[in-house]
């Protein structure tokens, strides 16, 4: 098939989350012909999937703002210029065609034609790591939580988090004001959270569990108490319990991405200062990418979304300007 015959886009980005969504945004102040490829079923990402109800803080202009809430003004913004969107099919492979300087990426669905490629995958696919003491496998969905998509499933009831990160202390500020009671367990004295967040926490009127690790989960239809143990003294409890999440951590896999020919540092994609990887036309920005000094915050991928965008145009029309001015001083409408 003739480059002509094919239905060509200018940037073809990887991924429906914050950051590829400010990319698309970014692409149509570019005027370029853009397509968003995503694996799960709307857009948001990670915001969307696994903690809609969650506070961001980390972007301009939001003191907080609620996950749910960002990913809907970000649609709005990044759709602006009506970007085609393919949802809920799977990238596999990437070929390039040397004669028309064409990417073709395949995914689940079919194939798409593109000129140059953003990855803005975050950082891939993410599974929650499952707790495997007795009980909890049968009553997951009915009080076992891995995922929270509303928080008026705790309102008024006894919940338990296991957890010392960021997502139990950030989910332990936002149960304690509606929850009957809180107890958060944690395998150690030490969080691995934000020292502000932690401070917090602790000022809260919430029980914490230090040394303790879940045992078993008890319930028929659904949860009622859970066992703990205490690491050191082995001695073992059970408490009243309605609802149990679990913070113990994801597992990440990037997947098909690994075999695209790309650099990678830990699962992550090497990037120059471009944003653009060892394969001409392919950049990457976010989660995703990898080099000297990286951030890992939604604030600082945005910024490289804009980045990758002004390259790939350029790539694209090499007479166009690489920065073509603040966004106040065009016609954006």
């Amino acid at each position: 098939m003739s480059a002509e015959s094919r239905d060509v886009y200018d940037i073809t980005i990887i991924g429906g989350g914050p950051v590829g969504l400010f990319g698309a945004f970014y692409a149509g102040v570019r005027e370029c012909k853009t397509k968003i490829i995503d694996s799960l079923s709307e857009l948001g990402g990670q915001l969307t999937a696994l903690y809609p109800e969650k506070f961001i803080f980390d972007m301009p202009g939001f003191p907080k703002v609620r996950a749910k809430d960002l990913v809907r003004v970000m649609v709005d913004q990044g759709l602006w210029k009506d970007p085609t969107v393919c949802l809920e099919e799977q990238t596999r492979m990437l070929d390039y065609d040397e004669e028309t300087g064409i990417y073709t990426v395949a995914t689940s669905k079919g194939v798409h034609h593109t000129k140059t490629v953003i990855i803005a995958a975050g950082i891939g696919s993410l599974q929650p790591t499952r707790l495997t003491v007795p009980g909890v496998v049968e009553l997951d969905g009915n009080g076992i939580h891995y995922v929270i998509r509303d928080l008026e499933d705790f309102r008024g009831k006894d919940v338990v988090i296991i957890g010392g990160g960021d997502s139990a202390i950030d989910w332990t500020l936002h149960v304690a004001p509606i929850a009957n009671s809180l107890r958060v367990v944690h395998r150690r004295d030490v969080f691995r959270a934000h020292e502000g967040s932690v401070k917090e926490a602790m000022a809260l009127p919430v029980d914490f569990l230090l040394w303790y690790v879940v045992e078993e989960a008890h319930g028929t239809d659904h949860l009622e108490a859970v066992t703990i143990r205490n690491t050191k003294t082995k001695e073992t409890k059970t408490i009243e319990a309605q609802e149990l999440i679990v913070c113990i951590g994801f597992k990440s896999d990037i997947g098909p991405l690994s075999d695209w020919g790309l650099e990678l540092e830990k699962n992550r994609i090497l990037v120059d200062r471009h944003m653009e990887t060892n394969r001409p036309g392919v950049f990457a920005a976010g989660d995703v990418t990898a080099y000297d000094g990286k951030i890992r915050l939604i604030a600082t991928g945005v910024g490289e979304a804009c980045t990758a965008v002004n390259y790939a145009k350029n790539m694209i029309d090499p007479t166009s300007k690489l920065f073509p001015g603040h966004s106040s001083d065009m016609a954006i409408r």
